[in-house]
């Protein structure tokens, strides 16, 4: 079974209890219809654990053949510079279907970020290379599609329905 590499750690986005006993990490791809499938599931377990669960997203984008893919990771790690990573999550996956630059801009807006600062972190090397990180750990951690999860911090293989993953993640 393939293990997390490099184990959940200051750089990685974290949603819910820090501390929780259970750690769901998502290599994901704002483009990919199965995540697009997948993100409500994922809210709607989080709600149904609470406390219980600690989140983790780290973006996998499938370049050639999601073209707005890295432009849309690019975006959630932009708006992550002012605090709103997890606003630009949901509202690019809530819109998937429009991830051109100019909606990317508008989401930035609607969520409150500052859009001059948001247009100049979304050019900054920096920002690129957070996105470039979390695709070579997914590549060493043996991630080959989207979504693939880990809980914690081994591959997880089976069913992501909502059923079938909640009672693996109450069983740990």
């Amino acid at each position: 079974m393939s293990k997390l590499k490099p184990p959940v750690g200051g750089k990685d986005h974290i949603q819910g209890n820090k501390n929780a006993a259970i750690e769901l990490v998502e290599y994901g791809d704002y483009q990919c219809p199965h995540c697009g499938r997948a993100y409500p599931i994922i809210k709607s377990i989080q709600e149904k654990m609470g406390d219980k669960l600690k989140f983790v997203f780290r973006n996998f984008p499938l370049a050639e053949v999601h073209p707005n893919a890295t432009n849309a990771a690019v975006a959630a790690e932009a708006a992550a510079l002012q605090g709103k990573f997890w606003e630009m999550h949901d509202i690019i996956f809530e819109h998937q279907e429009h991830l051109g630059d100019s909606h990317l801009v508008k989401y930035a807006a609607r969520i409150g970020l500052d859009v001059a600062k948001f247009t100049v972190d979304f050019e900054t090397p920096a920002v690129l290379d957070k996105v470039e990180g979390d695709f070579e750990s997914g590549a060493l951690s043996g991630v080959n599609g989207t979504p693939t999860f880990f809980i914690n911090g081994e591959r997880y293989n089976r069913s992501w329905e909502e059923d079938d993953l909640l009672y693996y993640l109450r069983s740990k």
